[in-house]
């Protein structure tokens, strides 16, 4: 059983850990465990409540009212928010989310390569991949998978987008060059690695630095080359707060550049600062129609 402090579990769901507190006394939404000498501490299963939670506290639903469902109703509600594919794509996901439960890695590329066939890199990107990713996480959430299964997918994802990536002529277009990462304590590389592939095949060059890259490590290289652009994405559930000061750092310190910040329309929507330098993409139509 993995365990977490409540300063864990804080930047894991969002949610600041007085409120964690006042849920636990008022509600008994959670019961932290405790160790030898009274601390609290957190397993797995409080991680994907509070995560639950967080969902349906941003569809409306009023804290009192969530504290008041079962386990079994709060997953009910989860599942519900999954937006279905099309149904031309709904067999490729349903196939991958078989794959991915029984390991089947044969089946599992084998889907994803018919998914490509047909739709071409990406729309099965669109249409099939994230639709996927999107159920995994819910899954997850709902204790009907674990974090295991979702790497074992995510890794063959990934080589798939970089086998593609590699295909592309080495030649560039245009001038403008673009800085693409993962802020601190960001894993999640599926939607790094599609921009990358998006923005190579529109003729731009990219520098790709990958996962938890640290803020000075990006001012230092930036101060050495210059680019045009930064492209980050925020996935990991972390404090505003937390995001907003990241994003400060790089705007002030990199005046020059255009910084686009790619993330959820509810997370923007709790972002209150505004820096004239950086540019918010709630979904892959903001970056093709900046570089359109």
């Amino acid at each position: 059983m993995q365990s977490y402090q409540i300063n864990e579990l804080e930047r894991l769901t969002g949610i600041k850990a007085h409120t964690i507190r006042i849920w636990e006394k008022r509600y008994e939404l959670i019961k932290p465990y405790r160790t030898d000498t009274n601390r609290r501490y957190y397993d797995d299963s409080q991680v994907r409540k509070l995560l639950n939670v967080t969902t349906l506290l941003s569809n409306g639903y009023k804290i009192s009212k969530i504290a008041s469902f079962s386990e079994i109703e709060i997953n009910k509600l989860i599942l519900s928010q999954a937006e279905e594919p099309d149904e031309t794509n709904a067999g490729y996901v349903n196939g991958l989310m078989k794959a991915m439960l029984a390991f089947d890695k044969k089946e599992f590329e084998g889907t994803l390569a018919a998914a490509i066939a047909a739709n071409g890199i990406y729309y099965a990107v669109l249409n099939v991949i994230y639709p996927f990713l999107k159920k995994t996480g819910i899954l997850w959430v709902t204790d009907n998978s674990m974090p295991v299964q979702e790497h074992f997918a995510s890794s063959i994802i990934k080589r798939k987008l970089i086998a593609a990536t590699d295909q592309l002529p080495r030649l560039t277009k245009h001038s403008k060059q673009f800085l693409l990462f993962l802020p601190p304590q960001e894993w999640h590389e599926t939607g790094l690695l599609f921009a990358d592939y998006i923005l190579r095949s529109n003729g731009y060059e990219t520098i790709y630095l990958g996962q938890n890259v640290p803020i000075e490590n990006v001012h230092i290289i930036s101060r050495s080359l210059h680019p045009a652009y930064m492209l980050l994405f925020y996935v990991a559930t972390k404090p505003v707060s937390e995001i907003e000061k990241q994003i400060s750092d790089l705007s002030k310190n990199n005046p020059d550049t255009s910084i686009l910040v790619a993330g959820t329309k509810e997370l923007f929507a709790d972002i209150k600062s505004v820096f004239k330098n950086v540019t918010y993409l709630s979904d892959v139509s903001g970056l093709t129609s900046l570089i359109g």
